[in-house]
């Protein structure tokens, strides 16, 4: 029988790594509510310290954490998540260690995204239960000019699958590369629909390490893209006309005690237990107030349009790509491999908070044995408003403006995120969108400016 190392052995480990890859610096790593990750470099001589008794740092800067008063906070090392960076090997080889974020008392923080997640996780298990997910992240790689800044121009022009001997093809493989190094399985790599716009899916898992593994792709890309003259993109909808970047989420539950799939019932017509219906008729239900977590930007909703393959009708099926929720089918046998996949986030959410509440949502469902309605497998997108009215098939909302004010009608959404990350999120949203509705864009000079 295993048993799971102590928190000395731990520390141990990760030094006798730190030495045997002659690491200098250490970016001690978290995110801010919107997702954006922030560090700590501590030199490696202060890292013993730093994994015995955390790092202080000052809060009141970072995007819906401590306001000026109550600044001081303390980085709280997670061991397991150490890991060297492979584009910072050399003279200053730095590695990287995700922290959990506490206040001054040595409790942890309620603005840590990161914490959020746990707690909802903690819930599951209460339950008997451990959420797993796997999302898959869609970017765009974009070319840059002689300054190293970004153009607005895809890098090459192939499509979905398609198998290119471009430079793009050759930095993917870089892009796989780099991100193994950091300990993440990847499974697979290819083109996306749209020119320029590519897809990277690692290994399925519980799911505080896809949402470590998430954070972590996007600003691996980031800097592999960059070492090429690119520049990678996770904005959902960054060229009019084509299809814009998702992030499709596998979801499903697992029991503690056996780790059997419970969403798997053999005997069903979708394979899915009684427990998965009510988690899909959960998050059906909490679909719109969710939206603004899953989809966080002005941007977003630019991308959750008809017609693009980005789901905006709130229903479920098996095949049908049009609906929210699809059930993927799974090799006969293979129970384990039963799970959901839900297909409005975008990759430009904070992975902690979008898993949170989408846990939290589809626990309400089972709680409350909400009822699943009936599968819709034809294309919604040929469906007219009567059509979707007789269905009962609501759509998502329109605007990040609609999407908060959903948001704020949602309170198991607001328990999800805590009151702390709940005010900071929608204000922080509520400015971007105040900012966006009193911007000119190049659409109005064009449009009314000769004419009016």
């Amino acid at each position: 029988m295993s048993s799971v190392p102590s928190e000395a052995n731990l520390h141990k480990e990760v030094m006798a790594k730190a030495e045997a890859e002659g690491v200098k610096f250490v970016n001690l790593q978290f995110t801010d509510v919107t997702g954006i990750v922030k560090s700590v470099t501590v030199p490696i001589d202060q890292l013993p310290d730093a994994l015995e008794n955390g790092k202080w740092f000052d809060g009141s800067s970072i995007e819906g954490f401590a306001r000026i008063a109550e600044s001081d906070m303390f980085l709280k090392l997670d061991p397991t998540t150490f890991s060297v960076i492979p584009w910072e090997r050399g003279d200053d080889t730095t590695a990287r260690v995700i922290c959990w974020v506490y206040t001054p008392k040595g409790e942890p923080f309620a603005g840590d995204p990161r914490f959020v997640l746990k707690r909802a996780m903690d819930e599951a298990a209460e339950l008997g239960l451990v959420y797993n997910t796997g999302p898959e992240l869609e970017f765009f790689l974009f070319k840059t000019d002689d300054h190293g800044k970004m153009v607005a121009l895809p890098h090459d022009s192939a499509g979905y699958f398609d198998l290119s001997t471009d430079l793009a093809a050759q930095v993917r493989k870089e892009m796989v590369n780099a991100l193994n190094g950091m300990g993440i399985q990847v499974e697979t790599s290819h083109h996306e629909v749209a020119m320029g716009q590519h897809e990277i899916d690692f290994q399925y898992d519980n799911a505080l390490k896809s949402a470590d593994n998430a954070v972590t792709l996007r600003y691996t890309l980031k800097a592999v893209a960059q070492a090429h003259g690119l520049h990678a993109t996770f904005m959902p909808k960054p060229i009019f006309g084509i299809n814009g970047s998702g992030m499709h989420v596998h979801q499903s539950l697992t029991t503690i005690d056996s780790g059997k799939n419970a969403f798997a019932d053999s005997d069903d017509e979708y394979g899915l237990s009684d427990l998965a219906k009510h988690f899909i008729a959960g998050q059906l239900y909490h679909a719109r107030g969710m939206s603004a977590v899953l989809a966080p930007l002005v941007n977003s909703y630019k991308r959750l349009v008809p017609g693009y393959e980005a789901p905006v009708y709130i229903s479920w099926a098996r095949v049908n790509r049009s609906a929210l929720i699809r059930v993927p089918q799974a090799h006969k046998g293979n129970t384990q491999a039963t799970r959901l996949e839900l297909r409005c986030p975008d990759p430009s959410c904070n992975p902690y908070l979008a898993f949170a509440v989408m846990l939290r949502a589809g626990l309400d469902g089972i709680k409350r044995q909400i009822e699943l309605p009936a599968p819709v497998e034809e294309n919604l997108y040929h469906f007219d408003a009567a059509e979707l009215k007789k269905r009962s098939v609501r759509t998502l909302p329109g605007s990040l403006a609609e999407a908060l004010d959903e948001l704020q009608r949602d309170e198991i959404v607001q328990d999800a995120l805590g009151e702390h990350v709940y005010s900071r999120f929608v204000d922080a949203k509520r400015q971007e969108w105040d900012e966006y509705r009193m911007y000119v864009s190049g659409w109005e000079i064009d449009r009314y400016l000769e004419i009016y």
